[in-house]
């Protein structure tokens, strides 16, 4: 506290106001007052002049003058820092009233308040943001500001600021500047999020801390924005976009025209792209090249055993020549003489080889077997050039002739896959790499070849050297990879038709041409793979980039990664230094389509009549045969319940899947057909309409080509089997399975069995009991099918043992029961005749059965007798005979057959009218059928 004393002077009885204060309240307790008296008078009161302040002053000792000046309420800094006011001491005067006291002087008392840090600071603003760019160093980025409500300087002051958040690149000052440690990068980070807290003077921290959020801005560099790096294909899904947002940053460069190149790379997916991969003969055919090609290197097989040897790809039948492999093709495959006009095509991929440059790598060569080295024509490699060598014989032409065409490419050693075709039309001979045709550089002519009798030998992948050797040996080996090679004689190949068979099913398109906008110019090179696009616009070439889509049209692509990539090149106004764009690298996945489960399904054992067999018509082996297409999809209203550790995996649905086939390939089970006696056969007519070819041999059947489903089941339903010498035969079974894209999906294996049903004769006996009928040898009725066309018949089978020893078992019987079985015979017949009225007829496409019971109806036997001597004559019935494969009919007709047998006694037949009827397989009566 600090005094002030001060003399007050006062004509009445208070002379003194002793002490006056200035004071810092803390917490007012109370300030003590003192007042004097001039004469021995006593101070009775002080008091304050002033509204309403929160201060009274009160009497400690009324001798002494002592008072005390006190707080009537809690002081608060924050409201008033200071108070000054006058106070005047009061003696107890003469009367009883107040008027009479007297009055000190005044005194003034000034009072400041004390501060206590009770607010803890606050910021300004509940965050901050800021965007700064990549690369720099800032003094001060952004400012926070917080305040203290205290009254006081100490403690209403913010004296310091922090960085709550560890390990970012910022700091802050003392008054709360952030600035960045070291260069920040967009690529690493796009945005900082940090927290800051303030401290007063009195160092208590901020209540709440603050947020403060620093974006990073990367300086601008010119280039492609917005795009994906991956993109996923679903097979089948069509044309899907590539870039459906990107666009082109500049950053305010003047661009007057620029060139967008767009490429898709697929030259390690198959043979450059995804290609079909049905066999080359196949494709020649879906393709509609002409008839007559021969395969050079198809796949290994029985009948084309001359690949075995060779190193193969089987999934793509890619014949792979690592410089000492060499393939004899066998005598009778290529004719010797290949005319003016033939066609060579092949699928190659050759890189240079160190060490082996000066050595010509054949690819294909006839030469001399034996005795002499002469190469009548050949397809090699020298020097990553391809020479084509075409030698005329003497007999064909006696002059000096074109005889070798040189091209010199730099596809031909870039170990890429390209596809070859040499057209030739003597003397004129081109060659169509991808579609392009190119002339050859160089023609060197030579001298037609003398005629010799010296066989010769055509090779693939090297060449024949059968002379001027010690031994014959193969020379001049490739180095590369081959696929499709085949020689097409006496044609040449159409450009449609090789444009068709090296097509890609992959490749880039543009969604809606028409929106491309003005002034945009595109093209696209012959396989679709690459794309070019310019304009002076850049919306619109951003607008033509975002249409870029990818495409692929097999059903079954091939799945894996392609990459893509978009190259830029810009012209600028002037002389204006031009901006650099970044080349996009990116790349599509296609997925996984789903595989197909094909199905064969049908009839897998019958019998049919010898007679049937012998017949021109021969017997049908696959009469119902379905082919069925499935995939497994997952079932997506599945329940997926999952208790602790059981889980029910979701179920799948079968769904049906139209696909094309390939081929189907019927195979002999059990020894090959032997051409003097059986055979397969198909009528060509049924090819042709569908467009399919078929081979045959004594393995088996094959149909090829590519079409649907329907059409291989409408082809084998009128595949048949002959055999004119059936009387030896019992059995043939045969093995059915068909493919889709050269084996990639194959079906289930379908066995046949077909058996012969033999004709047995039961010779007469007298001792045959007349009961006991056996009608003539039945013969076969022939019915049209629309479906199919199938001759259907049946035969009772023979048992003629078991007929004799029935027979004498029941003449015993029948003698002593003969009127009586005569009578329960009858009535079971009218009874069957009502029932069989009664009955409707149920047509359906199964086979027919004919059954023909004599004991259905009979007559006295005295009667009979008599009719039998009037009469002479005997008619035959005729059936149409069906069986099924089901043992259960074989067995019923067993049993009808049994029941059947000459009627004979004493060289005497019975006339008797026997009424039969017509069963149908399904279960059909048909009473209106009658043997007379």
């Amino acid at each position: 506290y600090n005094f002030i004393y001060n003399s007050i002077k006062h004509k009445n009885s208070i002379k003194t106001f002793k002490r006056m204060r200035i004071l810092q309240i803390w917490q007012f307790p109370g300030l003590p007052l003192t007042a004097f008296h001039s004469s021995a008078g006593e101070i009775c009161a002080f008091k304050i002049h002033g509204q309403e302040l929160p201060f009274e002053a009160v009497v400690l000792n009324k001798t002494s003058g002592e008072g005390r000046l006190r707080a009537r309420s809690p002081i608060d800094c924050e409201l008033q820092k200071e108070y000054t006011f006058i106070i005047q001491a009061y003696d107890c005067g003469a009367g009883p009233r107040e008027m009479a006291w007297k009055k000190s002087h005044k005194a003034v008392v000034h009072i400041q308040v004390k501060d206590v840090n009770e607010f803890a600071p606050t910021f300004k603003e509940p965050a901050y943001k800021a965007i700064v760019t990549e690369g720099k160093i800032y003094d001060s980025i952004l400012q926070v500001e917080a305040i203290d409500e205290d009254c006081s300087p100490q403690f209403s002051q913010i004296c310091n600021y922090e960085i709550i958040t560890t390990d970012v690149p910022f700091a802050i000052d003392r008054n709360g500047n952030i600035r960045n440690t070291e260069k920040l990068s967009y690529d690493r980070q796009h945005q900082y999020e940090i927290l800051v807290t303030a401290y007063d003077c009195g160092q208590k921290p901020a209540a709440q801390d603050t947020l403060v959020q620093v974006d990073v801005k990367p300086v601008c560099k010119p280039g492609w924005q917005d795009w994906t790096k991956r993109i996923e294909y679903q097979p089948g899904s069509g044309s899907m976009p590539l870039f459906p947002n990107i666009h082109l940053e500049t950053c305010d460069g003047a661009v007057s025209s620029l060139q967008v190149t767009t490429e898709l790379q697929t030259n390690y997916i198959g043979k450059g792209c995804d290609r079909e991969t049905y066999s080359e003969r196949s494709l020649q055919k879906l393709c509609g090249a002409s008839s007559g090609i021969i395969d050079l290197l198809p796949s290994p097989s029985s009948a084309t055993n001359w690949t075995s040897g060779l190193l193969v790809d089987s999934s793509e039948m890619i014949f792979k020549f690592d410089g000492r492999q060499g393939a004899k093709i066998p005598d009778g495959i290529v004719p010797k003489n290949l005319t003016d006009q033939f066609t060579i095509t092949m699928w190659m991929k050759h890189g240079p080889s160190p060490g082996v440059r000066a050595e010509k790598e054949t690819i294909l060569c006839n030469s001399d077997k034996t005795e002499m080295n002469r190469h009548h024509y050949a397809l090699y490699v020298h020097n990553c050039r391809l020479v084509f060598l075409l030698r005329k014989d003497f007999d064909q032409a006696d002059t000096f002739r074109p005889a070798e065409f040189h091209w010199k490419l730099d596809q031909i050693c870039d170990k890429e896959w390209h596809y070859y075709v040499i057209n030739v039309e003597f003397p004129v001979v081109t060659l169509y790499m991808d579609g392009a045709t190119y002339e050859p550089y160089l023609v060197t002519n030579d001298w037609p070849i003398h005629p010799s009798h010296i066989a010769m030998q055509l090779t693939v992948g090297a060449c024949w050297q059968g002379g001027e050797v010690a031994k014959p040996r193969f020379a001049q080996f490739f180095h590369g990879s081959l696929a499709s090679l085949t020689i097409r004689p006496g044609k040449m190949e159409s450009q449609k038709v090789i444009s068709c068979l090296q097509a890609c099913k992959e490749g880039l398109d543009i969604n809606s041409l028409e929106s491309l906008g003005q002034g945009i110019k595109y093209h696209f090179n012959p396989s679709q793979s690459i794309l070019v696009m310019e304009g002076e616009d850049i919306g619109n070439i951003n607008h033509a980039l975002q249409k870029v889509s990818y495409i692929n049209s097999r059903q079954f692509p091939t799945a894996g990664v392609r990459r893509l990539r978009v190259s830029s090149k810009v012209q600028c106004f002037g002389e204006d230094v031009c901006i650099s764009i970044p080349d996009v690298d990116a790349y599509v996945m296609v997925l996984q389509a789903m595989e197909p489960q094909i199905t064969l399904q049908g009839t897998d054992h019958f019998w049919r009549p010898a007679a049937q067999f012998k017949s021109a018509r021969g017997v049908i082996l696959f009469p119902d045969i379905k082919i069925v297409s499935t995939f497994a999809k997952p079932d997506a209203t599945g329940d997926m319940k999952t208790t602790g550790t059981d889980a029910s995996p979701r179920s799948a649905v079968l769904e049906e899947m139209l696909h094309n086939l390939d081929f189907c390939d019927i195979l002999v089970i059990g020894g090959d057909l032997d051409p003097r006696q059986e055979c397969l056969e198909l009528n060509h007519n049924e090819l042709h309409q569908r467009h399919l070819d078929a081979t045959n041999s004594t393995a088996g059947y094959s149909i090829y080509g590519v079409g649907s489903m329907s059409r291989y089941e409408q082809v084998l339903h009128h595949l048949r089997y002959r055999n004119w010498q059936s009387s030896s035969l019992e059995a043939r079974q045969f093995r059915i399975k068909c493919s889709e894209l050269n084996g990639r999906y194959t079906s289930n294996e379908f066995n046949v069995k077909v058996s012969v049903l033999h004709e047995v004769r039961v010779p007469d006996k007298e001792h045959v009991n007349h009961l006991i009928v056996q009608p003539p040898f039945l013969q076969s009725v022939h019915h049209p099918e629309s479906r199919s066309s199938i001759q259907r018949t049946s035969v009772v089978p023979s048992i003629a043992t078991v007929v004799i020893i029935i027979s004498v078992c029941m003449l015993v019987f029948v003698v002593a029961m003969g009127v009586y079985r005569v009578r329960i015979a009858h009535q079971h017949f009218i009874q069957e005749t009502e029932a069989a009225k009664e009955a409707e007829m149920d047509w359906d496409d199964s086979a027919l059965t004919i059954t023909v019971n004599p004991m259905e109806k009979h007559v006295a036997p005295g009667h009979g007798e008599d009719e039998t001597e009037g009469e002479e004559e005997e008619e035959e019935a005729e059936e149409d005979l069906s069986s099924s494969s089901s043992e259960d009919n074989s067995e019923e007709e067993e049993e009808a057959g049994m029941g059947r047998g000459r009627h004979g006694q004493s060289g005497t037949r019975q006339s008797q009218k026997e009424e039969g009827h017509v069963h149908n397989s399904a279960g059909g009566l048909f009473p209106s059928l009658k043997w007379q």
